[in-house]
Parts: C-alpha cells; sequence; structure tokens
C-alpha cells in the first residue's frame, strides 16, 4: 500500500464517515471528517451557510479540506468540496474513493437530517446529486456502492483493496 492521502468522496448520506472511520482504523492511518473539523473550527454548518451563505462557507471549507489533505490519512470530504478547482487540483495527489448510494438507500439515512442543502427532502438531494455526479466520477479512483451491504462490510473490503494497491 501507498501512503497516499485517501480523499472519500461523494453525496451526502453515502457513508463517507461512517465507512472512512472503519477504514482508517483498519489501516492504522489517521481520519479526519472535513465537515466536523469546520464545526468545531468555525461553528455548526446550518449557521456558517445562514451567516456567510454558500460561498463563504465554501472559502472556509476550501482551506480546511487542502489542509487536511496535506496533512494526510483518511479524509472524508463534505459532498460539495469537490466543487472547488483547487480542492478538485489537490485531489490529484490523492486516492480518491467515490462512495455512491441509492436515493431509496438515502432517503431512509437522512430522514432525520437537517442539513442546509436539504430543504425539500429527497428531492434536494436527487437534484445535488445529479449535478455533482460528473465530478464525482471524473475524480474517482475508485468507486463504491454503499446502499446494500453494511457500512463494516463496506470498509473491510475497501481496506483490503486500497492495501492491495501498488505503492
Amino acid at each position: 500500500m501507498n501512503d497516499r492521502t485517501i480523499a472519500l468522496i461523494g453525496p451526502m448520506g453515502a457513508g463517507k464517515t461512517s465507512v472512512g472511520r472503519r477504514v482508517a482504523k483498519r489501516l492504522g492511518r489517521r481520519f479526519v471528517d472535513t465537515d466536523a473539523a469546520i464545526a468545531v473550527e468555525h461553528g455548526p454548518i446550518p449557521e456558517l451557510f445562514a451567516s456567510l451563505g454558500e460561498p463563504g462557507f465554501r472559502g472556509i471549507e476550501r482551506e480546511v479540506v487542502q489542509r487536511e489533505l496535506r496533512a494526510g490519512g483518511v479524509v472524508s470530504l463534505g459532498g460539495g468540496a469537490v466543487l472547488d478547482a483547487s480542492t478538485r487540483a489537490a485531489l490529484a495527489d490523492c486516492t480518491v474513493v467515490l462512495l455512491t448510494v441509492s436515493d431509496a438507500a438515502v432517503a431512509q439515512r437522512l430522514a432525520s437530517d437537517r442539513r442546509p442543502l436539504l430543504t425539500d427532502g429527497i428531492d434536494s438531494w436527487r437534484r445535488i446529486a445529479a449535478e455533482r455526479e460528473p465530478v464525482y466520477r471524473a475524480l474517482a479512483d475508485v468507486v463504491v456502492d454503499t446502499s446494500r451491504l453494511p457500512m463494516t462490510r463496506i470498509a473491510e473490503e475497501l481496506a483490503v483493496q486500497l492495501q492491495e494497491e501498488p505503492a
């Protein structure tokens, strides 16, 4: 296995944090969820969206994501982080794992979610996921569907696959 940063991307609700934490543990690497890091450093994301607007939030996100990608390990990115060109460029030096999920599975996972871009529920999710899908696919080195298997099994299989990557 090489020591490149492993970046998990994909739509909200795909399991980036759950899978990322488990993969990092299995590989003995550090894990960071950039949304959690943003919340610790700057406050709750819904409040940042409300006070700064999406462009202001994306500026903070860019800084945190790029710092964490440079620090290495396994990094879970917020669903919209890939919209930033400089973040996409930084991902070129990483092993990028795209986690996908069906809308039926995500509807169950996000039933009580209050994320700022989910104002219309599953319809918002579908629209956002469709808009971002080409960007996700263009960046991905590995694609994993998280719709049907338990997160533990997905993480185990992904960790094995990543360990087999040439250095």
